[in-house]
């Protein structure tokens, strides 16, 4: 557990140093309120950069499937399967960035990808998975208080899905789920290492009760 323990640390991260990289470089995510020839021509004015943050956010996500996988045993089956498939979708819509963009140079083509990889597949499936594999993670790992974080930190990063349809409010909300759940993957790793060997069996044998 304590290596699934430092994925944890390393997600978090990741995926916040590539995020604040990303809003000092290229405005991510107001940017994308722009109009697409505009964010092509900042994509391409600083496209290594950019880039090279795009896939250090994709790493970030990417590595919620192995620390699914090495959640599992506590978890089961079902709560390994929707991490890993968070950690996909979200990896797909990341990845557009220094893997399409860079060849698109039509901004119709470039909104399409937009709204299939990003908002459809990465955004929207990505906010739902993630949810739903830390409500399950939540049921069988950590105490009261971690659980409390992890639950209130789903139920923000679900609003992304309203973002959107132009929901006031609810891109706040959703990158203050984010902020929260970066802080219980934190927290998740603190207990993960300090678990001790009788307490991992305890809790697989919950998993094991509870269907996994």
């Amino acid at each position: 557990m304590k290596r699934t323990a430092i994925l944890l640390v390393l997600g978090a991260l990741a995926a916040n140093t590539a995020f604040a990289g990303l809003a000092a470089v290229f405005d991510y995510p107001d940017v994308l309120a722009a109009p697409a020839a505009q964010v092509m021509a900042d994509f391409r004015h600083d496209q290594a950069a950019v880039s090279a943050l795009f896939l250090l956010l994709a790493l970030g996500a990417g590595l919620l499937a192995p620390i699914a996988a090495g959640l599992a045993p506590l978890t089961g089956r079902l709560a390994f399967r929707v991490g890993v498939a968070a950690a996909a979708v979200q990896v797909a819509g990341l990845l557009r960035w220094p893997l399409a963009v860079p060849f698109v140079t039509d901004p119709e083509t470039f909104r399409m990808l937009g709204t299939v990889l990003g908002t459809v597949i990465g955004e929207t499936t990505g906010y739902l998975l993630t949810a739903a594999w830390t409500v399950l993670v939540t049921r069988v790992v950590g105490g009261r208080v971690l659980r409390a974080c992890g639950l209130a930190a789903a139920a923000l990063v679900v609003s992304g899905v309203l973002v959107p349809l132009e929901v006031p409010g609810a891109d706040l909300a959703n990158f203050a789920g984010y902020v929260l759940w970066s802080g219980w993957l934190v927290g998740l790793a603190v207990v993960l290492w300090r678990s001790s060997p009788s307490a991992t069996v305890a809790s697989q044998g919950q998993a094991v009760r509870a269907g996994g």
